[in-house]
């Protein structure tokens, strides 16, 4: 019963909907018949495309699948209308409309029609709404959050007027019902706005609860902003809401054209073009988003929800120290509302477990523009668990065609690509050396290990390359740091939410052992940071540990190990300051044990070498770029050596050999490299110029 009463429904409405039941919203509110201009369904698709096995250009297989995420738009695409076109704000006053015409009664919950297909035990996520308070602030996102999502969302009726202590106890009823039900999943709690400020209150009055918050603009930074002056204003002037609405803009963007910068970034992703026709089409929508907006927020309810906002950023703020959920704050760096990307720094270093991005050209209503992918971002900070702790294997989605141009657009892998020119190697069951990855198994579990190029710029070019060429997502494990937000000064955690899109997790062996178990194909770099920020004069030396852990994992699973050598970076970069030069100045040394120990340790049971893993970052001479190249050598067989492997000597005999492929992948590398005549980018871009850009490179004879 508790499921049904959880989450009621519309007036005029005759059914009454429970967990699994679904509801179309659009149109006739007083029916449940879908009518004929709804928005169709759309299948997402997490699946990895199919594509060609051949060693074709990145840049050629990159516009292969942009086409093929263009061609399957309706598919793969957040929500698309009928006619193909990308659901944004828009859509958002349409459908805006349609709520307002027959609302009443109190605030509710629904669920949206196109979010009815769900992933097996998929978490419950609860909307907060803004300050408009219909509950469609995720309409961009419905299809896509829907497939891993049971989403409700909160309507609070335009006419509603319940303080802010009564909605905190409405929604804090509904999470804890749904607790009770599944007490071993998260709740996600998304809020925008208002919502954050809701999201914060229940968090940090039921602390006994696994909550996620993903929080867009809270407005606990109500009072430094300008929002304030628009309540002695609402109150001295009389009349309709449509002719201030204007003023109320300028007021707070503090210039004449507010209300159209305003409204520009709620209608971002449908930018006005030079022709007549769409100039004129958009000057219709801003006016009709006016409309909208003066009708949802009449001046009486608009000085309510201002008063609102005021008590409900009072509250949160005020319990922000209760607050022990996993949190997530979405900050705009052009909100003309409220200064939100301050506020989010503020909320990142007071709430513990706290996360920050930042999007810098994004306005108030984030949630709402055309370039925001709210399951990208989640996915990208790995905030997606169906239980209480992240699973690396069973929690992870592969990466869509989007998500893929996504993240190798901001690892800039067009431009590595041209600049180093990666030259791949690969062999075969019989020993035979071939250029490409034909040699590669398709089949996991497979587990790579290789030397680490200085700073890690190996795996750039390297994963994209395997994944767009051999269809193979390789999950690379890698250092904490690019997971965990450091105690102290640490590189920007958004840096690496392209590695994690693509699957990369932390090393430990525990995630190893989920990995192989899954049939993963994993890569692995035994050498860690003290490989990748090597000292001068260490190019292509080995520091791996004694222990041949990864070896009796691999046998459990019978996984295959396949041996490979990364050479180049030699060629791009010198280091002419290392951690020997760094310890003997005191503040660098102050800084490298700071930010080392704020971090998570690795091998602190280890000696020697491999045990000194300090964060550090080696002062490199840039070089006159040179050329990448791989070589994977033959795959080491593990099935059936399960018992065998178990015995430490016979273990290690097979760790040794792994070693030492690695060491003759790289010695063959450095040989042959010599007599490549493309080895500089000079006659690389000659080459490039005179067969067209898309042509590849040649290299040295095999």
């Amino acid at each position: 019963m508790a499921a049904a009463t959880a989450a009621s429904v519309f007036p005029g409405v005759s059914l009454t909907f429970r967990r699994h039941e679904v509801m179309s919203l659009t149109g006739n509110l007083n029916s449940n018949r879908i009518p004929s201009k709804a928005w169709r369904l759309a299948v997402s698709v997490d699946q990895v495309p199919a594509t060609s096995t051949n060693s074709a250009p990145q840049k050629r297989r990159l516009d292969q699948l942009e086409k093929q995420e263009e061609e399957t738009e309706n598919v793969e695409r957040p929500l698309v209308a009928a006619e193909g076109r990308r659901i944004g704000a828009k859509d958002y006053f349409e459908q805006a409309r349609a709520f307002i015409k027959s609302d009443g009664g109190s605030p509710r919950w629904f669920s949206p029609l196109e979010c009815a297909s769900r992933l097996n035990n998929a978490p419950l996520l609860l909307f907060l709404p803004g300050i408009d308070g219909l509950g469609l602030g995720l309409i961009s996102h419905h299809q896509k959050l829907g497939r891993i999502f049971d989403i409700w969302c909160l309507h609070i009726p335009v006419m509603d007027r319940t303080p802010f202590i009564d909605l905190v106890k409405m929604v804090e009823t509904t999470v804890r019902l749904e607790h009770e039900r599944s007490p071993s999943r998260p709740i996600y709690l998304v809020g925008d706005s208002l919502g954050g400020c809701l999201a914060l209150a229940i968090a940090a009055r039921n602390p006994d609860i696994d909550l996620v918050l993903i929080l867009a603009n809270p407005a606990t930074s109500f009072s430094k902003s300008q929002l304030p002056l628009l309540i002695p204003l609402l109150e001295a002037t009389p009349g309709p809401l449509s002719s201030l609405l204007p003023n109320m803009f300028s007021l707070i963007a503090d210039n004449p054209f507010g209300a159209t910068a305003t409204l520009d970034n709620l209608l971002k992703g449908l930018p006005l073009q030079n022709t007549a026709r769409e100039l004129t089409e958009g000057l219709a929508t801003l006016s009709s988003s006016l409309a909208v907006l003066a009708e949802i927020l009449q001046r009486e309810t608009l000085l309510w929800k201002l008063h609102l906002l005021k008590s409900a950023s009072a509250y949160a703020n005020s319990r922000l120290h209760a607050i022990k959920a996993q949190t997530l704050i979405l900050s705009s760096g052009k909100d003309q509302f409220l200064p939100s990307q301050e506020e989010g720094e503020r909320l990142s270093d007071l709430l513990p477990r706290c996360d920050l991005r930042k999007f810098d050209d994004s306005g108030h209503f984030l949630l709402l523009e055309g370039s925001m992918d709210l399951v990208t971002v989640i996915k990208g900070t790995y905030y997606y668990r169906r239980g209480k702790y992240h699973d690396y294997a069973s929690d992870f989605m592969p990466p869509t065609p989007g998500e893929v141009k996504y993240a190798t657009d901001k690892s800039s892998l067009e431009i590595w690509e041209t600049v180093t020119s990666a030259v791949i190697l690969s062999t075969l069951d019989d020993g035979t050396i071939v250029k490409g990855l034909a040699g590669i198994p398709s089949e996991g579990p497979v587990l790579f290990v290789g030397y680490h190029m200085l700073m890690g710029i190996d795996i750039i070019p390297l994963v994209p390359r395997i994944y767009l060429e051999r269809n193979i997502l390789l999950r690379g494990m890698a250092h904490p740091m690019l997971f965990t937000k450091s105690k102290y000064r640490g590189p920007d955690l958004s840096t690496f939410d392209p590695l994690r899109i693509m699957g990369a997790v932390p090393v430990a062996p525990t995630n190893l052992f989920r990995l192989l178990s899954s049939k993963s194909h994993v890569l692995l770099y035994p050498g860690g940071m003290r490989e990748a920020c090597h000292r001068k004069g260490e190019e292509y030396k080995l520091f791996w540990p004694e222990q041949s852990e990864f070896v009796r994992m691999a046998a459990r699973f019978g996984a295959k190990i396949v041996p490979f050598g990364s050479v180049g970076e030699d060629d791009f970069g010198q280091v002419v300051i290392d951690y020997d030069d760094l310890t003997k100045i005191p503040w660098f040394r102050n800084e490298i044990e700071k930010l080392t120990n704020g971090s998570v340790r690795l091998r602190n049971d280890a000696v020697g070498e491999v045990a000194n893993q300090q964060m550090h970052v080696p002062g490199i001479l840039p070089k006159f770029p040179g050329r990448f190249y791989y070589y994977f050598g033959k795959p080491i067989e593990t099935e059936g050596m399960k018992e065998e492997l178990k015995d430490k000597e016979k273990a290690n005999k097979v760790y040794l050999q792994v070693k030492s492929e690695v060491e003759n992948c790289l010695a063959y590398l450095k040989e042959k490299r010599e007599s490549d005549p493309y080895r500089n980018i000079l006659p690389r871009l000659f080459y490039q110029a005179t067969h067209g850009p898309s042509s590849q490179v040649p290299t040295f004879e095999i």
